[in-house]
């Protein structure tokens, strides 16, 4: 029996999404100085995008939106990685995390 299971979505689905993805962006314009907490925008961003990429496939009963998921949460297990390894040796030479501090990462 190759039966489709129905899953019935909230129409508000897409405000969870609007929602998330607002929150990361004024987090990211008024935490400009703090890297942690930029970061942890950047994470809301990119966790409000696999909500939209879910909501696209159940509603195109389509795999690929999933697929992208673990795609996106690959890139941002690693993205995080890479960052808070930037933050940890900043703060043993400088001392500190201050963007505004900070200019020896200029090209």
């Amino acid at each position: 029996m190759n039966e489709f299971i129905l899953i019935n979505l909230n129409p508000n689905i897409n405000l969870y999404f609007f929602l998330t993805f607002f929150i990361g962006l004024i987090g990211i314009v008024i935490n400009k100085n703090n890297l942690l907490m930029f970061l942890i925008c950047i994470e809301i961003l990119l966790f409000s995008v696999n909500i939209l990429f879910i909501i696209i496939s159940f509603k195109n009963n389509d795999i690929m939106g999933q697929i992208f998921v673990f795609i996106i949460l690959t890139i941002a297990a690693a993205e995080a990685s890479i960052i808070l390894a930037i933050i940890i040796l900043t703060f043993k030479i400088k001392g500190n995390i201050d963007l505004n501090k900070l200019n020896f990462i200029k090209g």
